[in-house]
């Protein structure tokens, strides 16, 4: 399966330059703890970072920083993994584990922001595949139990 066939396509973001008293009025608005952070290209909005709200807390509130003046590229983990949409949702899973990230954006061949895969989204695939697979073994058992009939 492709990351592109689950990645969720509205993507809560922010820019670079934007302050980050913007960045938690839009997650509070969107009711996330995350915005990807984008810079305008020619190709669009490409994905530079990602800011949270442990971000805005840590690196701003409790350093004594004021919010209302720090931008948001300031205080962004710079370290940005994504994948793209081709990549093999395997492959994704093994890169958020290895990095310890939680979220993955996903770009296009381009370089633009595409969507956005979670732990969350990845937990209920493989929780819809485990119930699948409670499905067959059910089947079976209830086909031998009729053919011993």
């Amino acid at each position: 399966m492709k990351v592109g066939a689950i990645c969720k396509r509205e993507v809560a973001y922010v820019h670079e330059s934007a302050r980050v008293s913007e960045a938690a009025r839009l997650m509070r608005e969107r009711h996330v703890g995350s915005l990807v952070v984008v810079r305008e290209r020619d190709k669009g909005r490409v994905p530079v970072g990602i800011v949270t709200d442990r971000d805005i807390v840590v690196g701003v509130l409790t350093t004594g920083l004021d919010y209302k003046t720090v931008s948001v590229g300031e205080i962004m983990g710079r370290d940005l993994v994504s994948a793209r949409e081709n990549d093999e949702v395997l492959a994704a899973f093994k890169a958020m584990r290895r990095r310890g990230i939680r979220r993955l954006p996903v770009v296009s061949e381009s370089g633009e922001l595409a969507g956005i895969v979670t732990v969350d989204d990845l937990l209920g695939i493989v929780a819809e595949q485990f119930g699948d697979l409670v499905k067959v073994i059910s089947a079976e058992r209830s086909r031998e139990a009729r053919a011993r009939v």
